[in-house]
């Protein structure tokens, strides 16, 4: 168990002439957790406003990232590291700015050429149905007395227009498109043309402007067509040079504009007057000496004063100011544990006055995931996909998948080669008979005398199977002790939590009685299952059942006046907490009667069935690793879950509140950028 790092609170006082220069150090520290100023929270004190600089950067930043959207350029484009000055000489000469009027001058180009192509497609869908009547385009307009109506129709519209004055021209369409009908009628009588159109389903079909025959316009657009996508390939092949060109500069321009914005945007979070400003802040307690003497010595007539080195109880909380009162948690993990983290901030980040779970995530995870899985050839492509997730990636949710398949799949290797003695659901040590249906590598590999500590330490000696009674019983005691060992190191954490916040009498109070009615629940259940299972006799367990009842009883009369009747109702979820241990055994079980079904399948029923050839030595072998291969996926996804559950929902609901707020310095981040001053 760990506690968040202790944090000192310090107050910076300087002149506003000196900010610049006082941000520059803030950032460079690392170290420095600001607080954010509230309004009127000290007379004679406002918000101040960004720096000069902050506006013209944010407008730039807008721009390099617009440009970066324009040109396809995202987190995984590669590209080269560049030095920050050459980076500031570059946006002080306006690189920016020259940069956009390249980007926008071909992307005005695009545009007007994708309105131009999105024109002719549509002027070439219409030629491509007007195409089908004998009628020349300058036709359809040009009257005084006449209206022409052109369009696809349903049904041919002739019969229905009988009894109008017009002349129809239709073609009839195939299956899959209507037909073609344009009509010409007096202006008068335009409406009941339309009307009698609209019952065959008339879709009007714009025509363009233009003379001769339709096909031959259309022959005119399709090579207009062809001009402009081979126009639209050359600026695309502009846009790719443009990439090319900037996207080192892009990337970095982005990550040193957005460190001027945000040390631009500071002053805004601290205290400012017409000639200083204060700022309040959280450091490390072992860095607050270090911090005020490089703060006071690098930025000239700045004064900094550690307030408080603030500790764990919570009066001394409910006497800060409100902006005070929260401490932001700083994990005070080592680098084992630290990929262990991500777990606990699934559910929250700890609070400054209480126990950071991540180092009982980091045991109890992978030694769930382990037992569950307990087999050598399942484990170790568990820890060789782990460890190459670890070294390759730095997604935090893939680093978290491959941290457990490499700790956990450490321990899966542990248990199966030292307490199951087993690989691939096959024990290493055993004879096989000609009626048993299950197989060693002993006996199919024909080795005689394997070494000792490959029989593991199942009851019962080696060559028992995990689904013979004695393993069931072994496996499901083993897993309840567990479980109570589990549990009360929660409810241990819990009282200890209560310690560092109230005191020992006060966390006594509140959740001491729960370790009692813990205690005393096991010890009565321990005895009820050795008299009603093991047939022991009342009189050999009374003591331990009056243990149990007075640890019960005092703990019940503790947590009274905390819970009230509550502190009955829990008592069944003690022992219901305590038996959902016991899907540790019942997930190794299920793994095991698989693995057991399928060997049988692929060696006694495939391989002796086909006559133990060659070519069934082939299916038999593809086979068998298909098969192991779903085990090995189920057991990532079961084995993980559920030792994940253990965790969140038997073990720190018991004892973790979180809600805290993560410890984030002031710092510079550079990834596409390097300074040789900062690293100085």
């Amino acid at each position: 168990m760990s506690l968040p790092e202790s944090m000192s609170r310090i107050v910076i006082v300087g002149a506003n002439s000196r900010l610049d220069q006082a941000i520059d150090v803030l950032y460079s520290m690392g170290t420095v957790h600001l607080i954010d100023h509230t309004v009127d929270a000290d007379e004679g004190f406002t918000l101040g406003t960004p720096r000069p600089y902050a506006p013209k950067a944010s407008e730039r930043l807008l721009k390099v990232r617009s440009m970066e959207k324009d040109l396809g350029i995202t987190k995984k484009t590669p590209t080269n590291v560049v030095s920050v000055d050459e980076i500031k000489k570059k946006l002080s000469a306006d690189s920016v700015e020259f940069a956009e009027d390249e980007v926008i001058s071909v992307l005005d180009k695009k545009n007007d050429l994708n309105q131009r192509i999105t024109e002719l497609n549509a002027k070439k869908k219409s030629l491509d149905v007007l195409s089908k009547l004998d009628i020349d385009l300058d036709m359809y307009s040009g009257y005084r007395s006449i209206v022409s109506m052109v369009g696809t129709v349903a049904v041919d519209p002739s019969v229905a227009l009988s009894g109008i004055p017009c002349e129809v021209e239709y073609r009839a369409g195939s299956k899959k498109e209507d037909g073609i009908a344009a009509v010409f009628c007096r202006v008068e009588d335009k409406d009941k043309v339309q009307s009698v159109l609209s019952d065959c389903d008339f879709s009007e079909i714009t025509v363009p402007e233009d003379t001769g025959s339709a096909a031959a316009a259309l022959k005119k657009v399709e090579h207009e067509l062809v001009s402009a996508d081979a126009e639209m390939v050359k600026i695309e092949g502009e846009l790719a040079a443009l990439l090319e060109k900037h996207k080192d500069f892009l990337k970095a321009s982005e990550e040193e504009l957005a460190i001027e914005v945000d040390k631009g945007e500071l002053p805004v979070r601290i205290a400012s007057s017409a000639y200083s400003f204060v700022a309040d802040a959280w450091v490390p307690t072992k860095k607050a000496e270090s911090a005020k003497i490089e703060i006071e010595s690098k930025v000239e007539g700045t004064y900094v004063e550690i307030i408080e080195n603030r500790g764990r109880t919570m009066k001394e909380v409910e006497a800060a100011e409100d902006r005070f009162k929260e401490v932001p948690t700083k994990f005070n993990n080592g680098r084992m544990v630290k990929e262990f983290q991500y777990p606990t901030k699934l559910m929250s980040v700890p609070k400054y006055q209480e126990i950071d779970p991540s180092i009982l995530i980091a045991i109890f995870l992978p030694l769930f995931f382990g037992m569950m899985i307990g087999d050598v050839g399942y484990s170790i492509p568990f820890i060789i996909l782990g460890a190459y997730g670890l070294k390759v990636t730095h997604h935090k949710d893939w680093r978290a998948i491959a941290t457990v398949l490499f700790f956990g799949g450490i321990w899966a290797f542990i248990f199966g080669l030292f307490f199951y003695g087993e690989c691939l659901g096959m024990h290493f040590v055993g004879e096989h008979t000609a009626d048993d249906v299950t197989y060693t590598w002993q006996y199919l590999l024909g080795l005689d005398n394997l070494p000792a500590f490959f029989e593991g330490i199942l009851p019962g000696g080696h060559g028992v199977t995990k689904l013979g009674a004695d393993w069931i019983g072994f496996q499901l005691k083993l897993s309840v002790y567990i479980g109570v060992c589990h549990l009360l190191l929660a409810y241990c954490c819990a009282v200890y939590n209560k310690t560092l916040q109230h005191g020992f009498v006060h966390a006594f109070k509140e959740k001491g009685g729960w370790v009692l009615s813990f205690i005393g629940m096991v010890l009565i259940c321990y005895s009820l299952a050795m008299i009603l299972i093991y047939g022991q006799s009342f009189d050999s367990v009374m003591i331990i059942i009056g243990i149990g009842a007075v640890a019960l009883a005092i703990g019940i009369i503790l947590n009274i006046p905390e819970d009230g009747m509550q502190a009955v109702l829990e008592l069944p979820g003690i022992v219901g907490g305590v038996l959902s241990y016991t899907r540790i055994a019942a997930i190794g079980m299920s793994k095991a009667g698989m693995a057991l079904a399928f060997n049988y399948i692929c060696i006694g029923m495939i391989y002796g069935g086909l006559g133990e050839g060659p070519i069934a030595l082939i299916v038999a072998f593809a086979l068998f690793a298909f098969l192991h291969l779903m085990i090995w996926t189920l057991g990532i996804l079961s084995a993980g879950l559920h030792s994940l559950r253990l965790q969140f929902v038997e073990l720190m609901v018991k004892f973790y509140e979180g809600g805290g707020v993560e410890y984030e310095p002031l710092k510079i981040k550079r990834v596409k950028t390097t300074s040789d001053k900062e690293k100085a």
